[in-house]
């Protein structure tokens, strides 16, 4: 049985907390511990955190949520959802890979950029991931993309990781440019990404490629990905599409874009 931890969530201040500043405090033996949501590389060392905060605390519905509707998507048009070949960008513990696994996807390649990811997803879900890759996409080697590309992915997946910094958008076009030239593509965006007067490269980029030539989408759906700190609801917006060809090396220049 996992253990339960002791969490607590500041009292002071809440609404001058953003999301990506949020915190909590952990208490074990004796002394409190400040973590910051997006200090993963903490958070995955202690076994059940995660889960604990976002899902059992904060009703994160993000992974369920993105599956869902991307095996709505693929089915709707008669492809064999089973059949997926799925690389899944930012997969931290294996969240998303066991929802993809209840439904019986074909392969499950994992993606993160911290060691403790990839042990925390080993220790707490093993066998969920045929393959899982430790690797920082922005600076990725020749003989690595092409080992990840030997596993002929035809999907993308990323969920509750983009556009706080921790995946930059041109590790996200790498992952897009390393599944097949026609795949499909899911994943989640908070919903003020969307907004016209947001200035941020990755909000810039996402814009971009859902109108241009390179996706096709076939689902955008509003949701509840969560709970803030003080209880109010966290919209995002979760995405399906269709990859019709890579993207050009020039295409954030070209759009003014910055990585």
């Amino acid at each position: 049985m996992t253990k339960r931890h002791r969490i607590q969530f500041p009292k002071d201040e809440l609404t001058s907390i953003k999301q990506d500043e949020a915190y909590f405090y952990l208490q074990e033996s004796g002394s409190k511990r400040k973590i910051k949501f997006h200090d993963y590389d903490e958070i995955y060392q202690v076994p059940g955190l995660y889960e604990q905060v976002f899902y059992d605390r904060l009703k994160c519905t993000s992974p369920s949520k993105v599956a869902s509707i991307l095996e709505a998507a693929v089915k709707q048009y008669q492809n064999n959802f089973t059949e997926l070949r799925i690389l899944d960008l930012g997969a931290g513990n294996g969240m998303m890979g066991e929802e993809l696994k209840k439904c019986g996807v074909s392969r499950l390649i994992g993606v993160d950029i911290i060691p403790e990811a990839y042990n925390a997803a080993i220790r707490d879900r093993p066998g969920i991931y045929d393959a899982y890759y430790v690797e920082d996409f922005t600076r990725l080697d020749k003989n690595k993309r092409e080992e990840i590309e030997s596993w002929q992915c035809d999907c993308m997946v990323t969920v509750a990781a983009l556009g706080f910094g921790d995946i930059p958008t041109k590790a996200f076009l790498e992952a897009f440019d390393i599944v097949k030239s026609e795949a499909w593509v899911a994943f989640n965006i908070k919903d003020t990404f969307f907004d016209i007067n947001n200035e941020s490269g990755f909000s810039k980029m996402i814009r971009e490629l859902i109108f241009s030539k390179y996706l096709e989408i076939y689902s955008i759906e509003r949701y509840r990905h969560r709970l803030s700190i003080e209880g109010k609801p966290l919209y995002y917006f979760a995405i399906t599409g269709w990859k019709t060809a890579d993207v050009p090396d020039k295409f954030l220049e070209s759009k003014g874009i910055m990585t």
